[in-house]
């Protein structure tokens, strides 16, 4: 392990453009529970009738908002999560010209928190809310301090949260950001993610670059093309190999 922890190290100070691409992994450390793990959001009980996975979709919102809601309340809002060692690690190298950009499967805003410039939200930000009818923006400790469905202030529509449902597109030009930096980088780092997920998952087969450095708790479909693998905590291994 620590041989290998060097070896990454001295490959990715040989690179100048690097991108890191990650999951809920990313974010568990903070206090937010990631999806598919034994302990993850899926697995554990919500009270309600729904499975998680219809909860979170587009038709489920549209025509219960208002239990959508009460799930949002209670699985999907950490105010108090702040971010980890991942997160600093990550902000430290862009900060260092290092890393480019970060590519996020996260709606929890802990990179930009931790000091991240450039960060490709891939399904958006439980951070922003806004009206359907008339897009009015709305903070997310607005809308999580009413106690029934939020409605708009200005014209009384329907307020949802500005990250991608179930049944909905991602958005055009943070997918194709985000495809440009990682096509155009010389290092990958895939981090907390099982990359089953897609279109988002799809993303790591347009790296063309020299060094693949994936990091997660379990081993993923891409194990066998990455040039450095390990199976530990994100925060450390970051930490580790983006040490100058």
């Amino acid at each position: 392990m620590k041989k290998r922890l060097q070896a990454a190290q001295e490959s990715l100070a040989n690179c100048r453009n690097v991108v890191f691409f990650g999951g809920a992994g990313v974010s568990t450390a903070s206090g937010i529970p990631d999806f598919r793990s034994a302990t993850g959001l899926y697995n554990q009980q919500t009270g309600s009738r729904y499975a998680p996975e219809t909860m979170l979709s587009h038709y489920f919102f549209l025509h219960h908002p208002d239990e959508f809601y009460d799930f949002l309340r209670g699985s999907l809002y950490y105010p108090d999560a702040k971010p980890n060692k991942a997160h600093a690690a990550l902000a430290a190298m862009e900060k260092r010209g290092k890393l480019t950009a970060v590519v996020t499967q996260n709606i929890d805003d802990l990179h930009q928190q931790a000091g991240s410039k450039v960060v490709y939200e891939l399904h958006g930000s439980m951070k922003r809310f806004y009206c359907m009818r008339c897009r009015r923006p709305y903070p997310a400790e607005k809308v999580f301090s009413m106690r029934s469905t939020p409605a708009c202030d200005a014209c009384g529509g329907l307020v949802r949260p500005d990250v991608v449902l179930y049944g909905e597109s991602l958005d055009s030009d943070v997918l194709q950001a985000s495809l440009t930096a990682i096509s155009r980088c010389d290092c990958l780092i895939v981090g907390g993610t099982s990359l089953v997920v897609y279109p988002a998952a799809g993303l790591v087969n347009y790296f063309r670059g020299k060094c693949l450095i994936l990091i997660n708790r379990d081993s993923t479909a891409y194990d066998g093309q990455a040039d450095f693998v390990f199976h530990g905590d994100i925060g450390e291994v970051l930490t580790e190999i983006s040490a100058e």
